[in-house]
């Protein structure tokens, strides 16, 4: 095994895309100075190191993960594989399909969470729960009409509609899910007209949980998903 790196062998990371310039310079350092079986620094000696935050190297080593430079092992941390030719030649080529097949299942997930969520939401929004809806999307209405991003107001909304569904631990499966698709929501949202679709998409699935209409507020927020699913795969 390969002893801890100094801290000369880091960089101080810019703040913009953090988990990218992150995973650039572990790969710079597997590529130069490890072997196939040395184990890396532990996340938060990595984050010292680094002075990012651990959420940031996580990001970072999931992503070498995919290109197959790395490898977590119960127990013993993460471990350098074998770099193959493959890799070396065309480094995102693998990344890219894996993406693309987890992004589809998260996006299809969110068909099989959200809509019955927002069914419960239709049943079980009080009155101040409704108010709060009202208010986030006035919000984004207003920010789109100034031309800003309404990339906080869309999760905001999302999260009212699980929190008037009533289960709590509902919650904090979404906040993992909308986590985890922030880099693909963040995208879609600058699609041009994209901003304005997604604000139609959640006055018509709060039209239909204000009706108390269960079923036309599932078939709202599964036509809602299904739009942002057809504008991310398109672009991979």
């Amino acid at each position: 095994m390969l002893a801890t790196p100094v801290k000369s062998d880091f960089e101080a990371v810019r703040k913009n895309k953090v988990y990218e310039e992150v995973a650039r310079q572990i790969e710079r350092l597997i590529l130069k100075k490890l072997k196939p079986g040395d184990k890396l620094p532990s996340e938060r000696e990595l984050a010292e190191m680094l002075q990012v935050s651990r959420s940031s190297i996580r990001d970072a080593i999931r992503g070498l993960e995919l290109m197959g430079l790395v490898e977590p092992r119960q127990g013993a941390g993460t471990i350098v594989r074998e770099v193959s030719a493959d890799s070396l030649i065309n480094p995102f080529a693998n990344i890219l399909k894996q993406r693309q097949a987890m992004v589809s299942e998260l996006l299809d997930f969110r068909k099989m969470l959200e809509p019955p969520l927002a069914a419960r939401a239709a049943t079980h929004a009080s009155p101040d729960e409704i108010s709060e809806m009202e208010e986030i999307l006035q919000r984004q209405e207003g920010k789109l009409s100034r031309g800003e991003t309404t990339i906080t107001e869309d999760a905001e909304f999302h999260y009212s509609v699980a929190l008037a569904s009533g289960n709590s631990v509902v919650l904090k499966v979404l906040d993992i899910l909308m986590d985890l698709l922030r880099e693909t929501r963040e995208r879609s949202l600058q699609v041009e007209g994209r901003p304005k679709k997604s604000l139609v998409g959640h006055r018509r699935i709060l039209a239909a949980i204000k009706r108390q209409d269960a079923e036309s507020a599932k078939a709202a927020m599964r036509r809602h998903i299904e739009d942002v699913e057809e504008i991310v795969l398109d672009e991979f």
